[in-house]
């Protein structure tokens, strides 16, 4: 099969940052050769969280899977649509109560693609082990994908890397979000699969991860509840570009930052 080129954005924070993404997506597509793209609409909607118009608007713009982290769940308009659209997961690790799948398999001219969304246990929510719940899924699926990516959203370095080099070789592509600060260890692992720890942040760049830095401030500062708000200005969007091949994992894998 011919390589499969990836596009993975990552955590999308404020409406302007959607709107930066469907301006720019169709042009930074064709001139990377971009075939499959991968977005983490997290907190893409007005103030936190995904809401349904900002999870069609990256689809409609681009995205053939948006993922999601500890707070699509925010919404609970958003509950139906998680449970009606294949192409909009959320963490598989969650219980099986919850709204929606945890991963999708896609067909493409390049083979059937499963991408996966699992949240990790460091410093978040206590879910089922990231571990275990993928290595199900595996084996669930075995023979019905010739790729797989994941998205581990996670707080803690270790884990991301942890779950990184023990699915090696198994996944295709494994890249962490949830930090919203790119880091700049993307890596081909011994067995094959491409690796960052983090993809970084589409939103505001004069800001503390997406938000008003005054509004940070005042919180480290008086130590009192402070609503938080989206920082203005222009915007920029952060991800890496994986591509994969069946049976030979991943050949080639970088960042990106695009600007306003």
């Amino acid at each position: 099969m011919k390589p499969l080129r990836i596009a993975a954005f990552g955590d999308m924070v404020s409406p302007a940052a959607v709107a930066l993404f469907e301006k720019k997506i169709g042009c930074f597509k064709r001139e990377n050769q971009v075939d499959f793209v991968i977005v983490n609409g997290e907190n893409a909607a007005k103030g936190n969280g995904l809401d349904p118009d900002s999870a069609l608007s990256l689809r409609q713009s681009g995205a053939d899977v948006v993922t999601g982290g500890n707070h699509t769940l925010r919404r609970f308009d958003l509950y139906p649509f998680l449970d009606d659209e294949p192409w909009l997961i959320r963490p598989i690790n969650y219980p099986d109560s919850v709204p929606g799948m945890g991963y999708v398999i896609s067909d493409t001219p390049y083979g059937r693609i499963m991408v996966i969304n699992v949240m990790g246990c460091v410093y978040m929510d206590s879910l089922n082990s990231p571990f275990d719940t993928v290595d199900r899924l595996l084996a669930k699926e075995k023979g019905n994908y010739d790729l797989c990516v994941m998205d581990v959203h996670g707080e803690a370095t270790s884990e991301k890397a942890a779950l990184a080099h023990y699915f090696d070789g198994r996944i295709d592509a494994i890249f962490g979000t949830h930090t919203h600060v790119q880091t700049s260890d993307i890596r081909i692992l011994k067995r094959n699969t491409g690796f960052i720890t983090d993809l970084g942040m589409c939103g505001p760049v004069d800001s503390i991860l997406g938000v008003d830095p005054q509004k940070v401030i005042d919180k480290f500062r008086t130590k009192l509840p402070t609503q938080f708000k989206a920082a203005s200005g222009p915007c920029s969007l952060e991800g890496a570009l994986f591509t994969l091949q069946a049976g030979k994992g991943c050949i080639e894998a970088k960042s990106f930052r695009i600007h306003e």
